[in-house]
């Protein structure tokens, strides 16, 4: 390339062998970086965990799952002898203010478990869920309740069951109460989600209703957690509506990373055009003129001598070449 610049400044104008060269090296440069931007985009995509959040009511498209076998199965419960209500959880804690995670999993899900389901209730538009633990370390008589209603919304064109709030009474008389958000499903489906949680990083699905009262002192997590509260048959899941949304960390770093691309192969598109442009008009481009200074144009002293030294010469031989020539003519004339 440093000598495609200096040819350049000779002649004027870039050598097609320059152009060349120089295309090459650019695509050279630019696959790499394609490649390695493909390599960053798979990595951060396959790395991401795909804990999916709830689009709301908005965006109700969502992904049907059948429901996902655990270490127990899911609780039952009856009511008036049929089952209404099917819940499930790999892990069900709670907290109150700095204690440690209470994990009462093998007391709801064990067979062999002391909750206690009987204050269940299920209608045709309203279902709750009532677990009783009783005593549980330090908290007497704690009770987990889960409120849920069946709505028919005109905009779907039909019914959706939603979780409205959870509440922990504890103590006897004391009670937590958290609303839950974007907590619902088709009422002939089931409702699964990764985390449903109070925590800021499960994207808090469960909001203390009110920060005067104990809710803002306690945390409740449900992981993979999956609920059907309506139209249950045979005593099993139906197909589980997730919270999954289509704007995941890993959706979006997919988004991010394709504009990039785009944006490169515009520049390298904008670039490419440019040297066609150069290659096809290069010949019109008039010769580069570089002014030079006065002192430049001097000769110095070496090109002065050089230059008496070369007339010298010059004059000596024409001499030598006068006399030669007239002694030629003397002697064509005395032999004539």
């Amino acid at each position: 390339m440093y000598l495609c610049e200096i040819n350049k400044r000779i002649n004027g104008k870039i050598s097609w062998e320059c152009k060349s060269a120089a295309t090459r090296a650019f695509s050279a440069d630019l696959l790499s970086f394609l490649k390695l931007l493909l390599c960053l985009m798979t990595f951060f995509i396959c790395w991401q965990p795909f804990n999916w959040h709830h689009p709301g009511i908005s965006h109700s498209k969502r992904k049907l799952l059948q429901s996902l076998m655990g270490p127990y199965g899911p609780l039952s419960v009856s009511y008036n002898g049929k089952t209404c209500i099917l819940f499930k959880a790999k892990r069900l804690a709670i907290r109150y203010r700095n204690h440690t995670f209470i994990d009462l999993t093998e007391r709801v899900f064990n067979p062999n478990s002391p909750v206690d389901t009987k204050g269940s209730i299920c209608t045709k538009e309203k279902a709750t869920l009532s677990l009783k633990f009783g005593d549980v370390e330090d908290l007497r008589g704690l009770v987990i309740r889960l409120q849920m209603s069946n709505t028919f919304y005109e905009a779907a064109g039909q019914n959706w069951f939603t979780l409205d709030s959870v509440h922990i009474h504890y103590n006897w008389t004391q009670e937590a109460t958290f609303n839950a958000s974007e907590v619902y499903a088709p009422a002939t489906s089931s409702y699964h989600c990764q985390h449903v949680s109070s925590l800021h990083k499960y994207d808090t699905l469960l909001v203390p209703s009110s920060h005067t009262d104990t809710s803002a002192n306690w945390h409740i997590t449900f992981t993979d957690f999956q609920i059907q509260a309506f139209n249950v048959q045979s005593d099993k899941f139906a197909s589980a509506s997730d919270c999954a949304t289509f704007l995941t960390p890993a959706i979006l770093m997919g988004l991010v990373t394709s504009l990039i691309l785009l944006l490169v192969l515009a520049y390298a598109l904008h670039m490419v055009v440019h040297l066609k442009h150069i290659d096809r008009y290069e010949e019109h481009k008039a010769t580069v003129y570089f002014p030079r200074s006065p002192e430049a144009e001097l000769p110095d002293k070496n090109s002065l001598v050089l230059l008496k030294v070369l007339l010298l010469f010059s004059t000596g031989r024409e001499k030598k070449e006068g006399e030669l020539h007239s002694e030629m003519e003397r002697k064509k004339r005395g032999y004539f």
